[in-house]
């Protein structure tokens, strides 16, 4: 199986390579090997979802939700 370095996760998913070290130290890439201080991912490897968007609801339509209550 071919890896990839965070640097390379990072140029791939045009991220830093300090967000890809949050996915990996946080679970969000099961599949990463962490060998003595070095991340290892396999290539085939997609970008995690962003966790920030948690649905597909809009900004403007959760404020007229707010605004009828």
């Amino acid at each position: 199986m071919n890896y990839m370095t965070l640097k390379e996760a990072s140029e791939k998913w045009d991220v830093t390579p300090r967000r890809v070290n949050y996915y990996c130290a946080g679970g969000r890439i099961p599949t990463a090997v962490k060998m003595a201080d070095v991340w290892l991912i396999p290539q085939k490897t997609e970008k995690p979802m962003d966790r920030r968007h948690k649905s597909s609801q809009s900004v403007s339509s959760r404020k007229n939700e707010l605004r009828q209550l």
